[in-house]
């Protein structure tokens, strides 16, 4: 299978799991697994568990169902998909003050701030499982008719016990984009990243393609227009449920105008400037804004 863009994966994708969708709505096939060999992923209060973490060296820890069994009935979980020696669950603990009565030196950690240190593949499975919990723990009522909902399908279906509806796991997109003039990157100060400089970026709203809220985002943040909007690559972003769409663009005017209630500064920053940076900072390497930004400074070595 090739690639369909030439750069590394992104980090959380790159998921080596078969989600063997044909197999969620076998009763029989899932009991068997629950029963044999399957591995659990618990997420609590949307954070995943790790272990070594005491060592500096932190890895995906799973426990066996036969640990969480007990558990099942009252606490959300979904099937996650079959790996080359076992099949994997995720399960939501978050209801729980002592989640798990842990031994070694497993426990919970923020994923956006460990993600980095694991194995590509451990982070996709583990964002994967994280992104699930968070749909499932946040759909237990319909959001039609407002009366309780139960799992199918391995915990990928949320059927109404009211009006039957089915609601399925939701995917909220985003679009990421590096906007260039010649030389120069313009990059924004968000409100709650104070000392960073980042790419810009918003939800697409319902009825426009992605090329369009690349151009509406930019110039409702900046009064900047643009043209040629190119896509990079995509990048799952579970924090809590969105896929981050990675774009570049041209600016064609130049004179900024910020939205305050958007960000709180936007400059124009030259390959240099971002390559040392002095009084800010760029946004962590495990996200697609910094692999926009590095990308763009490497073209010019490129040439």
């Amino acid at each position: 299978m090739h690639n369909i863009h030439p750069h590394p994966k992104n980090l959380f994708s790159g998921n080596p799991l078969n989600r063997v969708d044909a197999r969620r709505k076998d009763s029989d096939w899932i009991a068997g697994q629950l029963a044999g060999g399957a591995r659990f992923l618990p997420v609590w209060r949307g954070q995943n568990l790790l272990s070594g973490m005491a060592a500096g060296a932190p890895a995906m820890a799973t426990l066996p169902a036969a640990d969480l069994r007990h558990l099942l009935p009252v606490n959300p979980w979904a099937l996650l998909g079959v790996g080359a020696e076992a099949s994997f669950f995720a399960i939501d603990l978050s209801r729980l003050d002592n989640p798990l009565p842990l031994h070694g030196e497993m426990g919970f950690e923020d994923l956006r701030r460990v993600g980095g240190l694991l194995p590509a593949e451990d982070a996709a499975i583990l964002a994967h499982a994280r992104g699930l919990m968070h749909w499932r723990t946040r759909h237990r009522y319909c959001g039609v008719c407002g009366a309780a909902c139960l799992p199918e399908q391995a915990g990928h279906v949320m059927a109404c016990t009211g009006c039957c509806a089915h609601h399925f796991p939701r995917t909220d997109p985003a679009v990421i984009m590096l906007v260039t003039q010649g030389d120069r990157a313009l990059l924004g100060r968000p409100a709650r990243f104070r000392s960073v400089f980042t790419t810009l970026a918003g939800f697409v709203e319902p009825g426009e393609t992605l090329e369009e809220a690349v151009a509406r985002e930019v110039f409702e943040e900046s009064g900047i227009g643009v043209a040629n909007v190119r896509y990079h690559s995509s990048q799952p972003w579970p924090f809590p449920a969105s896929i981050m769409l990675g774009f570049t663009a041209d600016a064609i005017t130049e004179n900024i105008t910020i939205d305050p209630n958007e960000i709180l500064e936007a400059r124009w920053f030259t390959r240099s400037d971002l390559l040392t940076p002095e009084g800010f900072a760029l946004p962590p390497r495990i996200s697609i804004a910094r692999r926009l930004i590095d990308d763009w400074i490497a073209e010019d070595s490129r040439k």
